[in-house]
Order: structure tokens, then sequence, then C-alpha cells
């Protein structure tokens, strides 16, 4: 493809559990993220006034792209969850609905993507979605529960026909959960089949990932999960990218930086405690490759404040701004 045909794809952030919050979404927006989702959160939970859902669909004044996502299988509550608790939420442009999520838990409740052998269910959800809102709304959801039983084709048709504006297709199968490799290629056929936009996710790492991603599967655009996780740059990598034909990665010492913004954008949302806990993963996956990573990771998992973390931190920068390399 051309670099024209490439500008005009939309790269999103996935929805990840226990991953994108408003203060880590707030950030992917400033890297270039042209939508961002929340954690997805249940109908049931949210139907029932459970505090810490509302947390999750909380969007921030600071976000311009943010949008909800959520699950559930009963179309009487999916269809009260999005008229008391999503279309009072001004600052969304889209909702997404979950059929994808392979957690064990999730799965056993016939909610995520055990949704997709219940294909009648499926027709039942995708309509009451439309005639709830006037929002956009995306399914998001996988191959098929196994290799022998790809439906990716038949869903996305359900959904087209029932009025969904786009579909987001993560290249695996409910089985392989994260492993193996997206299939690509099964991108494709959907894309195919389809005339509403199909967004392509699985095993975007890379810039070069991107170009790949769409020239296999001519996609409408990608979201991005795993491998923004820890390096919310790539979306600038990417639009840097096709903007100029070249891109120039951050140095260690940005990435401290940027670990510290999180931190103090995460303390505006949430108390120091759960922040504390909460960003050592991405800490952790922030640093991944870097010099010392390991010891400054177990360092600040053992540490309980902010100021501890951000001396660490600091005496962190300073190694690495000894150290030439790149990451």
């Amino acid at each position: 493809l051309f670099m024209t045909e490439l500008k005009n794809k939309e790269i999103m952030l996935a929805p990840l559990a226990g991953v994108t919050d408003a203060a880590f979404r707030i950030i992917c927006e400033k890297y270039g993220a042209d939508k961002t989702f929340s954690e997805m959160a249940s109908v049931n939970a949210l139907v029932y006034d459970n505090k810490q859902t509302d947390d999750i669909i909380y969007i921030s004044p600071k976000e311009k792209h943010a949008n909800i996502q959520i699950f559930g299988r009963d179309p009487e509550k999916i269809e009260r969850a999005i008229k008391e608790k999503i279309n009072p939420v001004k600052n969304i442009t889209d909702l997404s609905f979950n059929m994808g999520c392979p957690a064990p838990k999730i799965y056993k409740n016939g909610e995520g993507s055990a949704l997709m052998k219940e294909v009648d269910l499926v027709d039942k959800i995708t309509k009451t979605l439309v005639k709830s809102t006037d929002k956009k709304i995306n399914v998001k959801f996988r191959l098929g529960v196994d290799e022998q039983n790809k439906n990716f084709v038949e869903i996305g048709k359900i959904c087209e026909d029932n009025g969904v504006d786009y579909v987001i297709l993560h290249g695996r199968t409910r089985d392989q959960h994260y492993s193996g490799n997206a299939n690509w290629n099964d991108i494709r056929k959907l894309k195919d089949a389809l005339t509403i936009p199909v967004i392509a996710n699985g095993d975007v790492f890379s810039v070069k990932d991107f170009v790949n991603i769409i020239n296999t599967t001519n996609a409408d655009g990608v979201m991005l999960a795993r491998g923004a996780m820890g390096n919310p740059f790539l979306f600038k990598y990417i639009k840097d990218y096709l903007e100029t034909g070249s891109y120039t990665k951050v140095t260690p010492s940005e990435i401290v930086d940027q670990i510290k913004e999180q931190y103090a954008l995460s303390l505006e949302f949430k108390d120091e405690k759960l922040v504390v806990n909460q960003m050592r993963k991405h800490v952790g996956w922030y640093i991944k490759g870097l010099p010392d990573s390991s010891k400054v990771r177990d360092q600040v998992n053992k540490l309980k404040t902010k100021e501890e973390i951000f001396d660490l931190l600091d005496e962190y920068k300073n190694v690495l701004e000894g150290w030439n390399g790149r990451k």
C-alpha cells in the first residue's frame, strides 16, 4: 500500500483488563491513539450500581478519544446498562461490545468469546446494542472458539446486517488465548466479506508489523493491545513513519520520565496505595530490555510510596544516561 492509503487507517488502543485505565489512555492519546477503550465493564455490575465498575467506565475530561467496552449475555440487562450508564456519558462516541475475551471465568459464564457459540443470541444482542444507543457500536470478537469452529465471517455478517458500525477481529481462536500467531489471512477474509469497516487486532508490536498487517488484511484500522503495554510510544512511531517515512525511538531516560508521568496522572484518579500496586506491572513493561531492568523491577515491587519509587527511578535514570545504548 502507498503511504497515503496507510495514513487514513485508524490506530486504536484495545481494552485491556487492569491496563487501560484513564491515566494510560491519556498517555496513549498523547502519542497519537485515534481511539482508546476502557477496561471491559460487566453489564450485570453496571445494572447493580457496582462502584468498582462505575470507576472502570469513568472517562476523564482530559480524554478526547476515549470509549467504553462492555460485556454480558442478557439482552435486557445490556439494554438497561446502556440506557442508564452509557448513554448519559457525553464524552464518548463509541461503545464496544466484547465477544472475544478468552478468560476462563468469563467464558464459563457464557460471556466474551463463548457467545460465538450462540449465533441466535449474537443476533439478539447486536440488535439490542443498535437500538439502545445512538453511539457508534463495534463488536470485538475472535476467529471462533477453536480451529474446528471458526465462524468469524458468520458473526461479522450478523453484526453488519443488524446495523453495527464496525467490527474488530482478533486473529486467534479462544483456544489459543494469546499463544501462537494471529492469523492475519483470516482477518483479510472478514474484510473481503463485509462492507462495514474491519479493524485488525493481533501481534502488532512494531511499525513494520503495522505496515504488514494492513498490507495483509487490507483492514480499515489496527488495534494495538499487548504491543502498547509499556510502549505507548508505538502510536507515535507509526504516525511519524506514516507522515515522514521514518521515526526515532525514545531514549531510555525518556522512558523513565514517561513512567513518572503515568504515576502522577494515576494519582489524580486513584489513591496512592492502589497506584503503587497497579503501576508495578507497567514499570516492568516499560523498562523491559533496558540494562539492570530486572533488578529495578524487583526493587519497585518492594516499595510502598510514590516518593521512594521516584527516588529509585531518578537514580535509574542517571544510570541509563551513563549508558549510551538504545532500547
